[in-house]
Parts: structure tokens; sequence; C-alpha cells
């Protein structure tokens, strides 16, 4: 019962600041329609760093550096071994900066490579799945290293990239779906053909065997977090799960994102999720969707240690959000559907994956799936 009694004042307080900081805002900051396409170095400085947050629908450079800078906090207080760092930084395997390096270039080789598909459709297009996927997932299957960290950035690029475009262009467009659908699937399958191509060639044998440390997100953090989840950690997880599609997985992280995109909300709300104007009813969602899943999935938590509660945050909500305009079934039933329905589904489905295919390949499944879901009811109910 206190769970949602603490969860209640949450939503309360976020419903209450969101409202303040959009009633308050300066309209001074670019909107986003002015990097769309990006076609000057300042355009496509803030397409990239958008890139960094448009798992979760901000696309905002000032979204992107509140994380990356939450995140630095909780590397240093990691580094400083403190009490203060939070949950630890990617599911304690050590690999962050690793990480953030495979996912850094190949955003940027994704844009090099693929940008011109921007200026040629003078629309938008997915650059940013390489940064919440394969190159990530690749650090945490085979270890540090720069070989690896290369490996994955090129093959996130060259797989998951191409896989999200065709998708998006030739499925979803036609088909007016949603473009997070060809989004998550683009990583999917660009990801397992990446990981059929490593088993084959052994990928393993570029890592000496002491250097590598795979992650098992359940087992890595059965180790590392006490099975204490008051109603705190309950708060706490929620925020972490901001940041779990960047795979940093830190409430440091993920306070950094909001107090990012509220930031830009407060600077100009049209510079922010694709210039809707709905980034309030986005976060009021999320924030739901989030402290929803943690609490219902709780014994999940405490039996495994990790649990994918972060999926509606990246996918459901946001995305009922923007579909029906921001009503409030869309910013409720998102958030219910994708909470209740996502994180099971996800483990359900990353269960029956090879053990050489990296389970976050389920979660993304599970996104495209429960969205569809999701907005179906919505529409039906509506």
């Amino acid at each position: 019962m206190i769970d949602i009694v603490i969860a209640a004042l949450v939503m309360l307080s976020t419903i209450i600041i969101v409202g303040v900081v959009e009633k308050s805002s300066l309209q001074i900051w670019d909107n986003y329609a002015t990097m769309q396409p990006p076609t000057s170095t300042l355009t496509w400085l803030r397409w990239g760093l958008g890139d960094v947050s448009e798992a979760q629908f901000y696309k905002s450079e000032l979204a992107s550096l509140g994380l990356l800078v939450g995140a630095g906090i909780a590397y240093y207080f990691s580094k400083m071994r403190s009490k203060w760092q939070g949950f630890q930084l990617s599911y304690g395997t050590g690999l962050f900066p690793w990480i953030l390096l495979s996912s850094s270039l190949s955003l940027i080789l994704s844009n090099i490579i693929w940008g011109w598909t921007l200026i040629e459709s003078n629309s938008w297009q997915p650059t940013f799945v390489t940064f919440v996927s394969l190159p990530a997932a690749t650090v945490l299957m085979y270890g540090r290293g720069f070989k690896i960290a290369i490996i994955g950035a090129v093959a996130g690029a060259l797989f998951v990239t191409p896989s999200s475009l065709i998708i998006v262009n030739y499925v979803c467009v036609p088909l007016n779906l949603p473009s997070i659908i060809g989004n998550v699937l683009g990583m999917a399958i660009g990801s397992l053909i990446a990981f059929i191509i490593f088993k084959k060639f052994n990928l393993s044998c570029l890592v000496k065997q002491t250097e590598t440390k795979k992650q098992e997100p359940i087992e890595e953090e059965k180790e590392i977090e006490p099975k204490d989840t008051t109603p705190f950690w309950v708060v706490r997880r929620a925020l972490a799960d901001f940041s779990e599609s960047q795979f940093i997985a830190n409430e440091w992280a993920g306070l950094g994102l909001i107090i990012g995109a509220l930031l830009a909300i407060y600077l100009n709300p049209l510079s922010i999720s694709y210039g809707s104007g709905l980034i309030g009813n986005i976060l009021i969602s999320q924030m739901l969707a989030a402290l929803t899943a943690v609490i219902l999935w709780k014994s999940k938590w405490e039996k495994y240690g990790w649990y994918p509660t972060y999926i509606p945050i990246s996918s459901v909500a946001p995305v009922s959000v923007l579909v029906f305009g921001g009503t409030l079934s869309s910013i409720i039933l998102g958030a219910f559907i994708g909470a209740c329905v996502a994180p099971p589904l996800a483990a359900f489905i990353s269960n029956k994956l090879p053990k050489y295919q990296h389970p976050y390949i389920g979660n993304v499944v599970s996104m495209a799936i429960t969205s569809l879901l999701a907005l179906g009811t919505i529409h039906l109910v509506s």
C-alpha cells in the first residue's frame, strides 16, 4: 500500500512540475522543425545529440546532455565507491565506458552513412537506432576492448540502421503504422543477423577469456542488487528505467534525462518530441508507466534481480500519446497496457532466444507487439 501512496505523490509532483514548466516556457530555443532536415553543422550536431534521447521519444539535445551528465555523475560516484552511485551502471558489468564508446561511434557512423536519407526524403529517419541496440549488446556479450567496441559500432551502422530504414519506409509508411514498429523490429532483425555472423566467425576469439564478462541480466543483477524493494527503491528503479534503453540503467542518468527534457520544455516546448507540443503528456504517461510497472512486477525484481519494466517508457506510453494527440485515455491506457503486458511478454520472448543472442532482442520485439495492442485498444475505446 505504501508503494502506491508514494507513487501517487510522485505522479502528482510530476503533473505539477510539468504544468508549471510548460506554463512558464520562454520560447527562446529553436523549434524541432529547424533541424528537419539538418542542413548545417549546427543542425547536424543537434540532430546527432538528439538521437541519444530519441529512444524515449524526446529527440532533444538538452535531454541527451542531461542523460550523459547524469551518467557521468553516477560513473564518478562509482569510481569513488560511493553509496551515492545508485544502481550500478550497465548492470554492474564495469562495461559502461565501452558501451558508451561503441554506441557513440555507431551513432556517428550511422549518420555519416545514412544521413543522406534525411536530405533525400526531407523527413525524419531512424538514425538513432544504433545508440540503443546492437553496439551496446555486443559489448555486453563479448566484453571490453577496442576491437569489440569497433566491431559492434560498425555492425550497428551496417545491420541495424538499414533494417529500420527499410521497415519504416517500406512497411510502416505505406501501412500508416507508427515508426516505432519499424525502429524496434529493425533493431531486432539487424541484431539477430549480426549475432549469427558473430557466432559463425567466433567473435569471442578476439577477446581474452579473462577480459570477457558477458551480460546475463538476471544473474548479474542477482549478485549486485540487494532485494531491498522498499518504496524508495521503487521510485529509484522507476527513474533508472528512464535510462535503461541506453543500457545505462541508473537513476542519476534517468533523472538527468528528465531534467534535460524539462529544461527543453522551459526553453521551448516545440524543441522536443518532434515539435508535437505533447512532451508534457508524454512525460506524465511515461512516469505513470514506470511506477506502475515497477510496483506491479516488484516480485519479479525480488526473484530474479532484473526485469524489463522499462519497456513502456520507450514505446507504448509515448507512442500512444503521440498517435492519439495526448488525450486522457491515451495517457492512462498507454501507460497501464504497457506496464501490464510488455514486461512479461519481453521476458517470455527473451527466454526463447538462443544463448548467443542478447536478450534485449526480446525486449524490442515486445515493444512492437505491445504498442500495436495498445493502439488498437485505445482506438476501440476512444
